[in-house]
């Protein structure tokens, strides 16, 4: 029996994951990949498909636990008949083969700290957006990313860290406070910093956070956010331009 996300609850967004098993990506602290999902038992939960009068008539975002990328063929033969759907991965490679919009995380597991990849600039009309796990002390690497990004117009979605299983340095202690966000409790960014952060880019209109506001004062709930769908819609028209063009 299908379960609904309850992050995305009320937000006009289903979520819908194909495959078996866990995401072979293995980022750390993920709450997919420890037990804390609410499709747990895994064994029991997945695949995780919504019925036909949801796919009929909602967008439906493809892997909200796994990777698009991860045994693609089953994941597109899957949804190809999906009326609106997106695709969720942070594999870096043959985007284009997705038959709809695509969300790329640019700084997955070990890389999060370290560095980003840069996307095929020849994909700009299927990138919905790119997604960069952002977090107190990544801020250099974040500027980097979101000048590459926004210098060609691709949108960039910042998505605050949290941490259920590291310890924060000392250092960067202030800017966390242990609270809950969906299900689960975390060291999570506070309300404070999240603004400091986002004044970083306040007058860049490609960069937006996931969920409204986050910290403290923060609801992580998609249905206060709109990212998804606000860019979902605007994919698809710069992939309709990309038809016309070719004709």
């Amino acid at each position: 029996m299908y379960k609904e996300n309850p992050k995305t609850q009320g937000s006009g967004i289903y979520t819908c994951i194909p495959q078996k098993g866990r995401c072979p990506n293995n980022c750390p602290d993920c709450f997919f990949q420890n037990g804390r999902s609410y499709l747990e038992p895994l064994d029991e939960n997945l695949p995780n498909i919504p019925p036909d009068e949801i796919i009929k008539t909602r967008i439906i975002r493809v892997n909200d636990g796994n990777d698009s990328n991860f045994e693609r063929d089953k994941v597109v033969d899957c949804t190809r008949d999906f009326p609106h759907k997106f695709y969720n991965t942070a594999i870096h490679k043959d985007l284009g083969c997705f038959p709809g919009p695509v969300v790329l995380t640019i700084n997955p597991g070990n890389m999060t700290d370290t560095n980003f990849n840069s996307a095929d600039i020849g994909l700009v009309d299927k990138l919905m957006f790119v997604r960069f796990r952002v977090n107190a002390w990544n801020l250099d690497i974040c500027d980097k990313a979101v000048d590459y990004y926004s210098n060609r117009e691709i949108p960039i979605v910042l998505t605050f860290m949290a941490y259920y299983n590291e310890t924060i340095k000392s250092e960067y202690e202030k800017y966390y406070t242990y609270r809950k966000r969906t299900l689960n409790s975390y060291w999570a960014i506070t309300t404070a910093a999240w603004e400091m952060i986002m004044s970083r880019y306040k007058y860049n209109k490609w960069v937006y956070s996931c969920g409204k506001i986050e910290g403290e004062l923060g609801i992580t709930s998609c249905r206060f956010c709109g990212n998804c769908i606000r860019e979902y819609w605007a994919a698809l028209e710069r992939m309709n331009s990309f038809k016309k063009e070719d004709l």
